[in-house]
């Protein structure tokens, strides 16, 4: 990841998430569980909508699991402010995807946080077998994400 806080230009996917009261632990900061839950939320968002509009991803042939999922924090993030969550491709390969995710708040062009999450895709009856190639339709859903 880069060692600069990234800027709202380097996405291309967009949505908005709400914080809740229940998001905030004891010091006043944004649980880390929920920033995982909001990067896996979206990315998921976007397949969703790209690949089947709106189909049930768990029921395809072929499935993405998460191989690896990390965080990097910059700066608090606030309830109630909503948050912009953005998502680039770093890279598509074979069989896997590799996602950006910055989360914002307000006006700050500078992310709060940003996060990395790497899809394998699977054989949905043998999820221990990377499928190679990946199928079309999830590429063409990633490719565009390019960032």
């Amino acid at each position: 990841m880069p060692a600069v806080r990234p800027t709202r230009d380097q996405y291309v996917y967009w949505e908005q998430q709400t914080t809740r009261w229940a998001d905030i632990d004891v010091y006043g900061h944004m649980n880390n569980a929920r920033y995982f839950e909001i990067i896996d939320t979206v990315v998921n968002n976007h397949l969703e909508g790209a690949v089947h509009q709106g189909a049930d991803l768990r029921t395809l042939p072929v499935i993405g699991v998460v191989a690896e999922v990390g965080c990097r924090y910059f700066a608090e993030v606030h309830y109630p402010t909503p948050i912009d969550v953005g998502v680039a491709v770093e890279k598509v390969g074979t069989s896997s995807v590799v996602y950006r995710v910055g989360l914002f708040q307000g006006d700050d062009p500078l992310a709060k946080a940003e996060g990395r999450f790497v899809h394998v895709y699977v054989d949905n009856t043998d999820p221990a077998r990377p499928v190679a190639p990946m199928p079309e339709e999830i590429r063409a859903a990633v490719t565009p994400l390019l960032g």
